[in-house]
């Protein structure tokens, strides 16, 4: 008979220690470990002669790929780089609320028109689900509910000929393997229903969306190995106070890893956002200092996007920097570019930073619209409505060229922004040939101009005096 052993799993990381321990070595996570007992078999080495031979093959084959399921839900086709791939598993995290249930609901009630789908919730009972799909307006679609936890019963009831094509675990966190001992939740349940779930998503080509819980630091729960088992990893991003949702792919095996869907929290459920641009400028107003409007690209979309900034004294001796949806590293180096290199003063001054409409922009092209923020928010002069800004910084103030110019400026100007603050075009035969988009485009080489270029019809001053504190 096999031995019975103990040992101590860290829910954080998945790493393992021999005893418990209050921190986790690895990690670093504190009271994260939880100990799971596990079979201890004899010492034993693999024979390679009882194993079976599997075939070799070349990469080029014959067969033909078999054609994604569209889901009719733009922006999820999107992301996932056309549609969902026979056989695939794709993993889906976001915040507690946020719309991971709503979303999942609504993409297998359009994709069981075209094929039979399954939605087997471990967190709610079947009438919750229904009470959902009557706010929905979906309770019409051919969607086969189910509630249950246990891995053994669900792949009995998936693993058929005439199985499901689509197939929703909500959420993987909830489901237990009944060969385990832990509790469901834990790293080894959470890879072993992961696993076997898989499994049989490959073998009958399945597509598999699985629900996944977020931790405070905004991961998702469970081992890391988990994301690396599926093939698409997407995350569900939001803040409580703005109705916009974003889905954004963080690895794809599929399609591109940059691209992000648009959402619209309603009452009806998530609506679609074929145009993010105007709903982000929306609110915008065209008279407040320290707000330009930012041409940013999120993979080959462009979104136009407003950046806040105020800039106040400081009460205290340390003063603060406060950023939403931006790297707060790179506002640290934009202000010491402007005080190092522009002789503008931000000691004893509060920085407070908002990209508007919940977005998170990670591009470093966002650097020049900061800047022109801050600039603007220090002197108190508005920048000019019609105009967009980008452009990368660099530690010695240059500002560097940065990619799809052409796309930025298309869009801008399709919303009616008639001047583009840019860096220096890159030098080519192509070069100025269709890039325009009827812009005037106002080149800078060096973050000192920018105050100078972009502030001069409003404050006809000099920068430097205007920045100085009263």
């Amino acid at each position: 008979m096999a031995k019975r052993n103990k040992q101590y799993v860290c829910q954080s990381c998945g790493a393992v220690a021999a005893k418990w321990a209050g921190k986790c070595e690895s990690c670093g996570g504190w009271n994260t470990l939880v100990e799971e007992i596990i079979e201890v078999a004899g010492p034993k080495s693999l024979n390679p002669k009882s194993g079976r031979a599997i075939d070799l093959v070349g990469l080029a084959g014959q067969d033909t790929p078999p054609p994604r399921r569209v889901s009719g839900v733009a922006e999820i086709d999107r992301v996932l780089g056309g549609g969902l791939v026979p056989g695939s598993a794709v993993l889906i995290g976001g915040d507690p609320g946020i719309g991971k249930s709503t979303l999942l609901l609504q993409v297998v009630a359009r994709l069981s028109k075209a094929g039979r789908c399954a939605y087997i919730s471990g967190e709610e009972a079947i009438d919750q689900v229904r009470m959902r799909a009557v706010r929905l307006g979906v309770t019409a679609a051919p969607v086969e509910l189910a509630a249950s936890t246990n891995v053994r019963d669900i792949l009995a009831t998936l693993d058929a000929a005439d199985g499901p094509d689509v197939v929703v675990i909500d959420s993987i966190q909830t489901m237990y393997v009944e060969t385990l001992d832990s509790a469901p939740g834990t790293v080894a349940q959470v890879r072993a229903s992961a696993q076997e779930l898989i499994r049989l998503a490959k073998k009958r080509g399945i597509a598999l969306l699985l629900v996944g819980h977020v931790t405070k630091e905004g991961t998702i729960a469970g081992p890391r190995v988990l994301e690396h088992m599926v093939d698409t990893v997407l995350y569900f991003e939001g803040e409580r106070g703005h109705q916009f949702r974003i889905l954004r792919g963080v690895k794809n095996r599929f399609g591109p890893t940059d691209e992000i869907g648009v959402f619209e929290m309603t009452e009806a459920g998530l609506m679609e956002v074929p145009n993010p641009s105007a709903l982000f400028l929306a609110d915008r107003r065209d008279d407040v200092s320290g707000a330009v409007v930012f041409a940013g690209m999120e993979g080959t979309r462009p979104v136009l996007v407003e950046i806040q900034a105020l800039v106040a004294p400081s009460p205290f001796g340390t003063p603060r920097r406060a950023v939403i949806g931006w790297d707060s590293g790179r506002l640290a180096m934009v202000t010491a570019v402007l005080e190092a290199r522009c002789g503008l003063e931000f000691t004893g001054r509060d920085v407070f930073l908002n990209v508007a409409g919940g977005l998170k922009i990670t591009e470093p092209a966002a650097d020049l619209a900061v800047a022109a923020a801050l600039v603007s928010s220090l002197t108190g002069a508005a920048s000019a409505a019609d105009t967009v800004v980008f452009g990368e910084i660099g530690l010695s103030a240059e500002v560097r060229a940065v990619g799809q110019t052409e796309s930025r400026l298309k869009e801008a100007a399709k919303l009616g922004f008639t001047r583009a603050i840019m860096p220096a075009r890159r030098k080519s035969k192509n070069a100025g040939a269709g890039l325009n988009a009827g812009l005037q485009i106002e080149e800078i080489g060096q973050v000192s101009t920018l105050a100078e270029k972009f502030l001069a019809a409003e404050n006809g001053a000099s920068v430097r005096r205007l920045a100085k504190p009263h």
